[in-house]
């Protein structure tokens, strides 16, 4: 599948040099599986799209024109992947906020990724990276575009073997992983890291938390230690694109691949929120 995008609704590659996209990484994105032309979790995404350009006071781009758009790029698409960019549009050089300037619409279809370690739902192994997040109470949570310490962390493995990365911070709190959200299962409880300082909110980690509720697994959300972590029953890592990935080696460390994990990534292809790989 070739990469496709519409730029502000029209087929385009390129965008301004003045964009504060490209200038400062100032906007948002979304990452959003597609499976039989189905756009997973849109409505969650989208809310969560808007809720970040309240918090980064950017123009609220239009949902039935986000939808339009994307569609247009899934038709007949069995599988693959919609990334959306919102930035504040085309400025001046400097901080200060342009005005009465419109923002910048991207969207992208992608192809499915395949991976070099083997099949994912068998467990994968992750790096405990040495790279530490910086805590930024105002810009938790949210996907913007400044990513530079998610590429610093990821820079640390050229192994093809490991699959993700787990990312402390600077209290040697576990965060999440370079591209995913982190839970694990200790004598029954799903615990996962609390992200008011640093990380992503994902949508996925939503959705498994709602879930433990249906399948009688309290949540604990709270400060995670790296050696809770490593003392866990079973771990798994999760977003919108992998789904859910058991976790088999942490460094050296074993783990197995749990049924809980199994019945928590079930239960969301049941219910339609991840891709059925």
């Amino acid at each position: 599948m070739a990469i496709k995008s519409l730029i502000n609704g029209m087929s385009s590659e390129a965008i301004s040099l003045f964009d504060r996209g490209l200038q400062y990484g100032d906007g948002l994105f979304e990452t959003i599986a597609v499976e039989k032309e189905s756009l997973l979790c849109w409505d969650e995404h989208i809310e969560r799209l808007q809720s970040g350009c309240r918090r980064l006071k950017l123009q609220i781009p239009n949902q039935d024109t986000l939808a339009e758009e994307a569609k247009r790029l899934t038709n007949s698409v069995e599988r693959g992947i919609i990334k959306i960019i919102i930035t504040r549009g085309q400025g001046g050089r400097g901080y200060a906020l342009p005005v009465n300037i419109d923002s910048t619409r991207i969207i992208s279809l992608y192809p499915w990724p395949e991976y070099s370690f083997g099949n994912p739902s068998d467990g994968i192994k992750v790096h405990v990276c040495n790279y530490r997040y910086a805590h930024n109470s105002i810009l938790a949570g949210i996907k913007h575009l400044n990513r530079l310490e998610q590429v610093l962390a990821r820079s640390e493995w050229a192994d093809s073997s490991i699959a993700e990365g787990v990312v402390l911070d600077h209290e040697e709190n576990v965060i999440e992983g370079t591209m995913s959200n982190v839970f694990y299962i200790k004598d029954e409880v799903l615990n996962t890291p609390e992200l008011s300082d640093c990380g992503v909110e994902g949508i996925i980690r939503q959705k498994v938390i709602t879930l433990a509720a249906e399948l009688n697994l309290e949540i604990c959300i709270n400060k995670v230690s790296l050696k809770s972590l490593m003392n866990a029953d079973e771990v798994f890592m999760c977003n919108s694109i992998i789904g859910v990935w058991p976790i088999k080696i942490i460094d050296e460390k074993p783990f197995k691949v749990g049924n809980k994990t199994i019945q928590i990534k079930k239960a969301l292809q049941k219910q339609n929120c991840i891709a059925t790989l």
